[in-house]
């Protein structure tokens, strides 16, 4: 038989199953809102509704890395007394926000009056999303919600009908070749009469279900940035308790798009990270580098000497928006939170929404189970998202990827900043509603028409390489394993992501999983599956779609402690 990375293996016991009456993949802020509402809903009603929640990570928030700057108003909904709440951790009020367009040795601040409202961080908090994930875990088990951490979702199950009936988890104690060992363990089954698939971004079930039900027809290509985060101990001289800044320019180039964020936590933390759109052309950017680079930046690297890097992660970030959403329902279940893709570029927030997300898509199965209905679609949630908050945010800011990418820095941030000021007064766009164009893995140019970029050697004091980074991550992945970043086809790799575009993908990881092994007769493909942090990059940025990343063992995988 065949397990679902595509490894032959010997004839398996079967699983053993529970039955739930929703089971939600992913223990992230929209699946656990997801779970608490259920929660709310049933007891308001008088209801016994059952919950489960898998997590693959060691535990809940072990997988969980954002900025992070929340818009609390969809905590507000779920959790209305949250403030009065003394273990809540969403405490850091933003105090002071900043702006600036950076160059080589200075940088322009651009004044707050010129941003569109929206913009404005007033009555937002800096958070570590694990942490809040963390806390939301906890509320959601105080209700009778069950969350089963280390259990990564790996195989989708259907009825005779074709329609979702749950999930298996991913079979543990299999070796690289596939086949059991000693420590064999077989997964399980979790049936529900609904499933909410809120795995993050990428996420290689939802990836299924898209293409299953062709969720995507009626959408636009979806498009990602790669985001890289560190967490610094600061000298508490230099430390501004609720300070955010963005930047965008430096060190990218005009033509390639990101930014950065410096956020003052507490303790005298600062959160740094730059996220790099991943529908740059050249194939010698590294992203990794380029973050490095910005920490040596004249205004910014003053505040991290002396300093102590504490953690380090790199995370993919869905930025479609409006246009690229797919439909989120399907016989038997939904897509919810970033498997979905919510995230308000410009605003560099998806928190809010992603709550929100599964805030109603609980109210539209509570619903449907009073009615006594099972694994059937949930076309209210469907209906309702473009027409709520959700969609009201997005769509406003729907052109500033667009234009920024078809024009560049200068020209597509200036008319991306018009746009928002004319949806936001007026309620419409000179421009309409633009399209992406390419997907991020076809805007690479081959190696041939690039540059190669020349990155400075990391020092160890600002600057660091990508293994000790790693390290740092606390990834970790039981090694006798099979691999869970799949290569479709090896002799395409040689011939296209190595002779074509110069081996992009020892650049786009964030966490030194692949290399071009040049000692031999012929160039070798190593991928060192143990260092990955679950980023998503290779699934997304391979010129040819060959890599698909799939779920290692349950628990594998980063530990992030509050990022």
């Amino acid at each position: 038989m065949t397990e679902s990375n595509g490894t032959e293996v010997s004839e398996l016991p079967e699983r053993e199953s529970m039955e739930f009456d929703v089971v939600i993949v992913g223990a992230g802020p929209a699946g656990l809102s997801a779970a608490i509402r259920i929660k709310q809903q049933a007891a308001e009603k008088n209801e016994d509704i059952s919950v489960v929640v898998l997590e693959k990570g060691s535990e809940v928030g072990a997988h969980i890395l954002s900025g992070a700057v929340i818009d609390p108003v969809a905590l507000s909904r779920l959790i209305p007394d949250w403030k009065e709440d003394e273990s809540c951790p969403v405490k850091v009020a933003v105090k002071k926000d900043k702006f600036r367009l950076l160059g080589p040795a200075g940088a322009i601040g651009l004044p707050g009056f010129i941003m569109p409202p929206l913009m404005h961080n007033h009555g937002n908090y800096i958070i570590s999303l694990g942490n809040l994930c963390r806390w939301l875990a906890e509320k959601a088990e105080e209700m009778g919600v069950e969350v089963y951490p280390g259990f990564a979702a790996a195989e989708l199950l259907y009825d005779d009908k074709g329609a979702l009936r749950g999930v298996a988890t991913g079979d543990m104690g299999l070796g690289k070749d596939g086949q059991p060992k000693d420590t064999y363990m077989r997964g399980m089954e979790l049936l529900g009469k609904y499933t909410f698939i809120s795995e993050g971004v990428r996420g290689s079930l939802a990836k299924q279900l898209i293409a299953k039900y062709a969720l995507d027809k009626d959408c636009d290509v979806p498009k990602f940035g790669l985001g890289i985060k560190e967490i610094w101990e600061v000298d508490p001289a230099k430390h501004q308790e609720g300070l955010i800044e963005h930047t965008f320019g430096w060190p990218l180039d005009s033509s390639t798009g990101g930014g950065s964020f410096l956020y003052h936590m507490e303790d005298n933390q600062v959160a740094v990270g730059l996220v790099v759109y991943l529908n740059y052309k050249n194939p010698y950017l590294s992203p990794f580098e380029e973050f490095q680079r910005f920490k040596t930046h004249p205004t910014v690297q003053p505040l991290f000497e002396g300093g102590k890097r504490l953690s380090y992660g790199a995370r993919c970030i869905a930025e479609g928006g409006y246009q690229s959403v797919p439909r989120l329902t399907f016989p038997g279940g939904a897509l919810i939170g970033c498997a979905a893709g919510f995230v308000n570029v410009p605003r560099i927030k998806g928190i809010h929404n992603a709550m929100d997300s599964g805030i109603f898509a609980a109210n539209a199965v509570v619903n449907a189970l009073i009615e006594g209905r099972a694994n059937d679609e949930l076309v209210t949630f469907e209906e309702s998202w473009r027409k709520g908050p959700i969609g009201k945010d997005l769509f406003k800011v729907r052109n500033v990827k667009p234009l920024w990418a078809k024009l560049g820095l200068f020209l597509g941030v200036g008319l991306g900043g018009l746009d928002m000021w004319t949806n936001t007064l007026f309620g419409f766009s000179f421009f309409g509603t633009l399209a992406h164009g390419k997907t991020d893995a076809k805007a690479t140019l081959p190696s041939a028409q690039c540059k190669p970029i020349d990155y400075p050697k990391p020092d160890g004091a600002i600057t660091f390489d990508r293994l000790s980074s790693v390290y740092l991550s606390g990834a970790n992945h039981e090694e006798d394993q099979p691999c869970h970043l799949v290569v479709a086809d090896e002799a395409l790799q040689k011939s296209s992501e190595h002779d074509v575009y110069a081996g992009l993908s020892q650049r786009f990881c964030p966490a030194a999983v692949y290399e071009w092994d040049e000692s031999g007769d012929e160039p070798s493909y190593v991928i060192n599956a143990a260092n990955c942090v679950h980023c998503k990059t290779c699934d997304i940025k391979d010129p040819n779609g060959n890599i698909t990343w799939t779920v290692p063992e349950g628990g594998g995988g980063p530990t992030y402690p509050n990022m």
